[in-house]
């Protein structure tokens, strides 16, 4: 009886890993992101620039106008992006904190491959300027069992890295020049 108790504990093991390490296939799961920069100016001057909610242009590349419904830097403000392809994004102010120099988003909606997406921004003072740190946490847009290439787990993930990145390398870009 024994070695039948082991054998499942055992086989229910494996069964776990081989959900977990399946990628985009099963349950969607909880994914998150996060990427750094250090940029070599004062945190506030790296603040002033990307601490307008209502324009995310301002500093992010692949964003070719922000409208935005609200005050710009209060909770519940809406920002509508539209992207360099002409693609679309809506997004929420959750948090804001001037002093904190953070604040938090979800999307409501839009073009990216994610559901459940909140992120936040935040700029710390480091010896040598400053450091920009971007989260998301988020899940694949298509959460059924067997997800449509381009809205799975890996594309989820690949895109918000390539989304964080080209904007932490530009702002970087834009304050050192």
């Amino acid at each position: 009886m024994r070695n039948l108790a082991n054998l499942t504990v055992v086989l229910g093991l494996v069964v776990l890993g081989a959900c977990a390490t399946s990628g985009s296939k099963g349950i969607a799961g909880d994914l998150k992101v996060e990427e750094k920069v250090s940029i070599n100016a004062p945190a506030s001057k790296v603040w002033e620039k990307l601490s307008n909610f209502g324009d995310l242009g301002a500093w992010h590349p692949a964003v070719a106008k922000t409208e935005i419904s609200g005050e710009a830097n209060k909770m519940g403000a809406v920002r509508i992006l539209t992207l360099q392809d002409g693609g679309t994004i809506k997004e929420t102010l959750t948090s804001y904190s001037a002093s904190g120099m953070t604040y938090a988003y979800v999307i409501n909606e839009g073009v990216l491959p994610f559901s459940d997406y909140a992120s936040k921004i935040l700029v710390k003072p480091t010896q040598s300027g400053s450091e920009v740190i971007w989260t998301g946490h988020f899940k694949r847009k298509d959460l059924s069992a067997t997800p449509v290439k381009g809205q799975d787990d890996e594309a989820a993930i690949n895109t918000a890295h390539a989304v964080y990145r080209g904007g932490l390398d530009h702002l970087k870009k834009i304050l050192e020049e």
